[in-house]
């Protein structure tokens, strides 16, 4: 049976992002390629990101993990109808010997893993041959900020260093790029400058509104040389057992 150590997420993020639906379909517009019919989200909070993934995806099923006392009930009763879902709360490592899927979904997640280097690789023990690891975490080091801190994050990575980690998990990197440049002024002035320890929803939804529409289709056409976070795509080798 799955050892699970109790865990509550103090976090504000969850909430100030959960109205940021365009910023989640642009993610969504990079994995949509490579999902599958089965896939795994871990972290999967409040189960934001897993709408839209059954909303404007075929897959098949989801296995939706979620470790924190307080997230979870509220994931299980959003998903509780649909029989494409499969809730568990834990850690990956608790399901990782019983669990397969073609692809495994990682959004703003892989920064709160204190060793995100065996996070890695057990994302890569369950994925089937030829699977996908879709990751979106934040970028740049120097912009770790009071922000940051009071969201649990461990770190934020250059590019280098999670291609590194993910090769070093077994990964072949299909795509690593960066994501969002304007949000690098803005959250260096929000955690670095003012010292701020949460971001405001009316603030997030603001530039999910004004700012996202526009630059989806600027950043789809060039990825810019810097951005607030990091998205990777990276492949399990099709011989792998």
């Amino acid at each position: 049976m799955p050892v699970n150590t109790p865990f509550s997420y103090s976090g504000t993020e969850l909430d100030a992002l959960a109205e940021a639906r365009n910023y989640y379909a642009w993610i969504l517009t990079y994995f949509l390629p490579y999902l599958g019919s089965s896939a795994i989200e871990v972290g999967a909070g409040i189960g934001t990101f897993a709408k839209f993934l059954l909303s404007s995806t075929s897959l098949r099923k989801i296995t939706l993990i979620e470790p924190a006392d307080n997230l979870f009930p509220l994931l299980e009763r959003e998903f509780k109808d649909d029989s494409r879902v499969d809730v568990r709360k834990g850690y990956l490592r608790d399901f990782a010997s019983s669990i397969r899927a073609g692809s495994v979904v990682s959004v703003n997640v892989l920064e709160h893993a204190e060793n995100d280097q065996e996070m890695l690789r057990l994302i890569h023990e369950v994925l089937i041959p030829g699977g996908r690891v879709l990751l979106f975490t934040p970028a740049l080091p120097i912009l770790y900020g009071t922000v940051d801190k009071e969201f649990e994050h461990y770190r934020r990575h250059t590019k280098r260093e999670l291609q590194s980690k993910m090769e070093h998990a077994g990964f072949r990197v299909e795509e690593i790029r960066y994501f969002n440049l304007p949000g690098v002024a803005l959250w260096f002035l929000l955690g670095r400058v003012l010292r701020r320890k949460t971001i405001r929803p009316a603030g997030v939804k603001l530039y999910d509104r004004l700012v996202i529409p526009w630059l989806s289709r600027v950043e789809r056409l060039w990825e810019p040389p810097l951005g607030q976070n990091l998205l990777a795509i990276g492949q399990k080798n099709r011989a792998s057992l």
